[in-house]
């Protein structure tokens, strides 16, 4: 956890007397890996202080940890993952999270600086792909539809490397965690990025990625929530605040299009 975003008392208090009441506003510690995400929810803290909702905002470095604190409580909802990293914790953790409400996507792509084209790949080729189920397998399906293997199912979202059916150039699959792979990516000889991470290291999927995801990607990022707490009026309340036109403006022309709202 690297920073924490507070928003002072007398904020609150100022927005409680330009709304006329003696209500308390609510608090949510909202959790978010850096970057990205981390960005743009700081544009969201103002149209969440209009509708009484003050924001702690706790960044992340991995993928593990904000659904953990999520689940024990630690924070009121979490904006990182997809559908089906959510289902995947899910189930093999045994958290009870729901996803509330879409956020935005931006696609996986994969990069390097060994080669400009897949067809390039030596035999024996190491690439790199997230260690997580749900990203690897988006790294595996994406392989597949280049071309460079094939997988037992196509459309199975967390296909692992026991998938494999094919593998012509006997490609080594090296497992890395997300956070990790801009930096390794000098001693492979390529490697799937996550947009979010690609973007910290100064990677465009458009510009600089040789294999990148079509807009058809089942990938879009959601606001998470304890399955007890999905019907409460603040749920509702952040999404509306979230999905604000300025928010879906500002990651349109910020990202240039790299990253693409989703409501």
């Amino acid at each position: 956890m690297l920073r924490r975003t507070l928003l002072q008392s007398a904020a609150a208090a100022a927005f409680l007397g330009f709304a006329g009441t003696a209500a308390a506003a609510t608090t949510l510690r909202v959790g978010v890996t850096a970057g990205l995400h981390a960005e743009i929810l700081e544009k969201v803290v103002p149209f969440a202080k209009e509708r009484g909702l003050i924001l702690k905002i706790y960044e992340f470095q991995d993928y593990v940890r904000p659904n953990a604190a999520l689940a024990d409580g630690d924070l009121d909802l979490n904006i990182f993952q997809t559908k089906p990293f959510l289902d995947a914790a899910c189930r093999d953790r045994g958290y009870k999270l729901t996803a509330v409400g879409k956020t935005f996507t931006f696609p996986m792509a994969f990069y390097s600086k060994k080669i400009k084209t897949l067809d390039e790949l030596k035999k024996g080729a190491r690439i790199g792909i997230p260690n997580d189920p749900s990203q690897g397998g988006r790294a595996l399906i994406l392989l597949a539809k280049a071309g460079v293997i094939t997988l037992k199912d196509p459309t199975n979202l967390t296909s692992s490397v026991l998938d494999i059916q094919k593998n012509p150039k006997r490609v080594r699959i090296v497992e890395l965690e997300a956070a990790q792979l801009p930096h390794a990516l000098a001693d492979l000889d390529a490697a799937a990025i996550n947009g979010n991470y690609a973007n910290s290291a100064g990677l465009n999927p458009t510009k600089d990625g040789i294999l990148v995801e079509d807009g058809k990607s089942p990938y879009v990022n959601y606001i998470v929530v304890r399955d007890t707490d999905k019907t409460k009026p603040w749920v509702k309340t952040f999404i509306e605040a979230y999905q604000q036109p300025a928010v879906s403006e500002f990651i349109t022309k910020h990202y240039a299009g790299t990253v693409i709202p989703a409501f």
